[in-house]
């Protein structure tokens, strides 16, 4: 059992461009802060024609991650970010600093009133 949640970094080569290295520090530091394992770095090449997240979801289940940290909504697809990705992991954007939770905390029931006479 880990005494820390694992999380992975994401970038897409095409979109990070000369920052590639930059965005992979920025990646870790804020991964450090928020108190995760950092245990991989997914770097997608579009020139080698993959699907984009296909290998981002294997590495997350192999690792059992909890997060995943990009530098930016832009990363993905259309600059937004997939639902289908936040329902197997939190997604945390490096900039702006955003977390989109694949899971709530549940409705709260109601608390009968309060009575009058204290008991």
């Amino acid at each position: 059992m880990r005494w820390r949640p694992t999380c992975i970094g994401y970038q897409r080569a095409d979109v990070s461009g000369a920052a590639l290295l930059w965005d992979q520090s920025q990646i870790r530091k804020l991964a450090t802060r928020l108190g995760y394992d950092f245990a991989d770095m997914v770097v997608y090449d579009p020139k080698f024609g993959r699907p984009p997240l296909a290998r981002l979801r294997a590495q997350a289940t192999r690792l059992d991650a909890e997060a995943v940290i990009v530098p930016s909504p832009e990363h993905f697809a259309g600059g937004e970010i997939p639902g289908t990705l936040v329902q197997q992991l939190d997604v945390i954007t490096v900039t702006p600093e955003e977390t989109y939770a694949r899971r709530g905390m549940p409705p709260l029931r109601d608390l009968p009133p309060a009575r009058a006479d204290g008991a």
